[in-house]
């Protein structure tokens, strides 16, 4: 038994704080290592050595700022983690490694009519698909992450009255696909997710403060406060999509007038130009022409971009992010859409913010939310259950 504050215990914590900053980022070296933990880059090399020698870290040669180092991973084989996105209209599953490596991905549409248990039927049968299909071992899953469109209860797990899939609302995802998996779950809104993937491997590595707005059927943000997703007590943080723009604008879902929502989202944007262009046309679709030319579709994106660059301004204002990445379908248009944003928060946000401020799309296209899910499951493990050689039992449900 260890005592507090004794040698030995001192000696447990400086092992799992360098096991947790190397899950957190992937990869470290033994420089940003010490950087990350404050411990010195002595004590670092030997608690590498000795995570090494237990089979629970990987060091490979690598080369920082032109000079040779050792970068360090966790154990390819040392657990597995699986993300699971629920869409609007696609469902998506993702297998990864502890290391940070994606060894299976595969998506399909999802029925925007369907019940949440068809839902929930539908990710089991996916992730059992790729688990034969990679020949995973079953004991060696650490735990699952699950992107859902819509705010989560955190007290009771339930999906909030707000969410896109209206079969949903009620829902508790995190139980229901623990009971299926056998693994512990763990849920959070598909904006918060897609920021932690663009965080942890795409437009927001290295950035401590930034948000990432999704707009599609519905629009959202994700805030990220000193390198943490950023949920508020109720969950609800991040719902950008209702900030009033005009109080005798469309009616949103939400029951107010003028959300943001109503002038960038698809279900609002697509009518205005479906007359001309035909009721088949997507997001994606006016994305793809305006890119090629269409000036009706040049000009809704451009719209849609000033819309979306007001309330970046709000959030500038209040928050005062270093960055914003667009996600969703919009990102591709590029500079059709950034320029607008860039202009509009130019006009609304206190100067000194809008300075600051930097304005990219997203790196990870639709993957954005399953592998933040793959990070929201890797950030929830415990890192003494990988220095004791076990997974963790299976989480507790919602009560």
């Amino acid at each position: 038994m260890e005592t507090p504050g004794s040698q030995s215990s001192l000696h447990r914590a400086n092992l799992e704080r360098v096991v947790r900053a190397v899950r957190l980022a992937g990869s470290l070296t033994q420089a940003e290592i010490a950087r990350t933990t404050g411990l010195s880059a002595a004590t670092v090399s030997n608690i590498v050595r000795e995570l090494k020698d237990g089979g629970t870290v990987e060091v490979t040669p690598t080369s920082a700022g032109g000079r040779r180092a050792r970068s360090v991973s966790l154990s390819g084989d040392a657990g597995i983690v699986i993300g699971v996105d629920f869409g609007h209209t696609h469902l998506r599953v993702a297998i990864g490694n502890l290391a940070h490596q994606v060894l299976a991905e595969e998506s399909e549409p999802l029925d925007v009519d369907a019940s949440s248990s068809q839902g929930f039927d539908r990710a089991e049968e996916l992730v059992n698909r790729l688990i034969a299909a990679t020949s995973v071992d079953r004991s060696k899953i650490a735990g699952v992450g699950v992107g859902v469109p819509g705010p989560i209860d955190v007290e009771s797990g339930t999906l909030g009255s707000s969410a896109i899939l209206p079969g949903w609302i009620g829902a508790r995802p995190a139980e229901e696909l623990r009971l299926r998996l056998g693994v512990p779950v763990h849920v959070d809104n598909d904006a918060n997710l897609g920021a932690l993937g663009e965080l942890v491997w795409g437009s927001g590595k290295g950035v401590r403060d930034l948000a990432y707005i999704k707009v599609a059927s519905g629009v959202g943000a994700g805030l990220v406060i000193n390198g943490k997703i950023y949920r508020g007590p109720g969950g609800t943080a991040g719902e950008i999509g209702h900030i009033t723009l005009d109080e005798s604008g469309p009616v949103c879902r939400c029951g107010n007038r003028g959300c943001l929502e109503t002038f960038a989202a698809a279900r609002y944007v697509l009518p205005l130009l479906q007359p001309s262009h035909g009721p088949d046309l997507t997001l994606e679709g006016v994305v793809r022409l305006a890119r090629g030319g269409d000036p009706g579709c040049r000009r809704v994106i451009s719209d849609v971009g000033r819309h979306i660059g007001s309330g970046v301004a709000n959030l500038c204002n209040l928050l005062n992010p270093s960055r914003v990445v667009l996600g969703g379908d919009l990102a591709e248009a590029g500079e059709l859409v950034l320029a607008p944003i860039r202009e509009s928060v130019g006009r609304y946000a206190i100067p000194s913010a809008a300075r600051q401020l930097t304005v990219l799309p997203g790196a990870l296209g639709g993957r954005a939310e399953v592998l933040g899910a793959l990070a929201l499951a890797l950030s929830e493990m415990g890192d003494s259950t990988l220095l004791d050689g076990s997974l963790p039992a299976v989480a507790p449900a919602f009560t």
